[in-house]
């Protein structure tokens, strides 16, 4: 038995779980950032840490 076309289809299965993962991943940073979250206080349109008493 011939397993050469083994590596090649190994590699288009491993490029596609990547391609789907950057896909996702891209469209939950961009729901994220669409939602209208409170920025960190160390970013420079952030608010400044205030001590409430």
């Amino acid at each position: 038995m011939d397993f050469s076309w083994l590596i090649p289809l190994l590699a288009l299965f491993t490029i596609l779980a990547f391609l789907v993962f950057a896909l996702v991943s891209k469209r939950e940073t961009e729901r994220d950032r669409k939602e209208n979250t409170q920025s960190s206080s160390l970013a420079v349109d952030g608010d400044d840490h205030v001590v409430k008493d």
